[in-house]
């Protein structure tokens, strides 16, 4: 494959990456911080006052919750990164069941928020991997010869 081939298909998958991010973005300001309480810095979205529905609320929230999930399993995000997404959703799923408690847990948790986080950190690393880096011949060679003349130096100091 030509590497103008491979740049442009790099350039294709980083800017459908970028729409992905923006739309759970968008999807996360809706669900977790879209409204603001008048006088405090709390924010707060749909999923915790749908959560205020016992039990069925946090179901909702829940599968609104897969859509992340379903997003990053199409970025191509590994095992380890859905699962640590599950894990939050659920935290939260469960964490807003607990009575009385679990409506302010709902507010302060943001799942969908955490989810997506880990999504573009996943993919700014895949997308920037960190250069391998190379062997330091140029300082290996220079202790060498460094080595090598101080040796030269001393020893015949030493012996006399």
């Amino acid at each position: 494959m030509p590497n103008g081939d491979t740049t442009t298909g790099q350039s294709e998958l980083r800017t459908r990456q970028q729409a992905t991010l923006a739309r759970l973005d968008t999807f996360s300001r809706v669900t977790d911080t879209a409204i603001r309480i008048p006088f405090t810095r709390i924010r707060l979205g749909l999923d915790p006052i749908i959560g205020l529905l016992p039990v069925v609320g946090d179901l909702i929230g829940l599968v609104l919750s897969l859509y992340v999930l379903l997003e990053a399993h199409r970025a191509g995000a590994g095992k380890r990164i859905k699962a640590h997404m599950v894990k939050n959703m659920l935290i939260e799923t469960f964490g807003g069941m607990v009575p009385v408690v679990g409506d302010a847990f709902d507010i302060v948790y943001k799942a969908n928020t955490r989810n997506t986080r880990l999504l573009r950190e996943y993919l700014e690393q895949e997308l920037n991997p960190e250069p391998q880096p190379r062997f330091p011949w140029r300082q290996l060679v220079f202790l060498a010869v460094l080595i090598a003349i101080l040796t030269g130096l001393v020893v015949p100091l030493i012996l006399g």
